[in-house]
């Protein structure tokens, strides 16, 4: 989207830099280690649940090929059928209850309750912590992504809706 900062663009460093300072980016770098690209389109769920599970170190309880015992996306297939998700994508709450089925403790949450689109991160002119327009909803969905970030044991998974309201 226009709104958003290119990872290796001079900003996207800066911003990368600022969060490795912070303390608010020790989730990269278990994540990074299991980086994988979506098998088909509308796999971009599977494809981020995939890499959070074997960030994670959750044993999918069977093997992947050989005697790898590692999450593939063909291997999620409870709670919704893989070729439903192959023709719709997949939901938040599916995809919540996915992570669920395979191991994973889920806090699953939303931006905002009004569907309206809200952002996780900086905004034009500061932070927006002390922002007015920052509902509390906001502010603690925000600190919640700050808290996951701080550590190396959990991992948040951010979506939007690629349709135009």
């Amino acid at each position: 989207p226009p709104s958003g900062i290119a990872f290796a663009s001079t900003r996207g460093r800066e911003v990368f830099a600022e969060a490795l300072a912070n303390g608010t980016l020790h989730c990269f770098f278990k994540l990074i280690e299991q980086f994988c690209t979506q098998a088909e389109p509308a796999y971009c769920g599977l494809g981020t649940l995939v890499m959070v599970l074997n960030a994670l170190d959750i044993d999918p309880g069977r093997t992947w090929k050989g005697p790898w015992r590692w999450f593939h996306e063909g291997m999620l297939d409870c709670c919704e059928p893989l070729e439903d998700i192959r023709r719709r994508d997949i939901t938040f709450d599916k995809l919540a209850c996915l992570a669920r089925c395979n191991g994973a403790v889920v806090d699953a949450r939303r931006a905002n309750a009004s569907g309206s689109s809200g952002v996780v991160g900086g905004s034009e002119g500061g932070d927006g912590e002390g922002s007015p327009s920052l509902s509390d909803e906001e502010r603690a969905f925000r600190e919640a992504v700050r808290s996951v970030c701080s550590g190396d044991n959990a991992a948040c998974c951010g979506g939007s809706s690629g349709r135009v309201h």
